[in-house]
């Protein structure tokens, strides 16, 4: 089943990606997000990469103070695959959430 929303262009520069990892580690912020949501596709695209075992989200600031998610391939041995493909400019919860009065979500409550 695809999102309900227009597809999106997740793919992250690296230094763009170690610039928003690092601003969300010299500043933590408060509880502003709940979630944040990529496409299948970016996803699939990261893991088809060549020793791609799995993923890692790191915590990221936006350059505005939105809290976010950068997510890289990992490797069998734990190592980021930081000079592959890397995801960011995912889908903000709130306001694209899971709608905690008809979810069965208990994620979503």
């Amino acid at each position: 089943m695809a999102l309900p929303y227009p597809p999106q262009d997740h793919h992250i520069v690296l230094t763009d990606a170690a610039k928003l990892t690092k601003a969300y580690r010299d500043n933590p912020p408060g509880p502003k997000v709940k979630a944040v949501a990529f496409s299948r596709s970016i996803i699939d695209e990261m893991l088809a990469q060549n020793g791609c075992e799995g993923i890692r989200c790191y915590y990221a600031l936006n350059d505005d103070g939105t809290p976010t998610l950068v997510i890289t391939g990992v490797d069998n041995k734990g190592n980021d695959i930081y000079n592959g493909v890397l995801a960011e400019f995912g889908t903000l919860c709130p306001p694209w959430c899971d709608d905690a009065v008809t979810s069965n979500s208990p994620l979503a409550r």
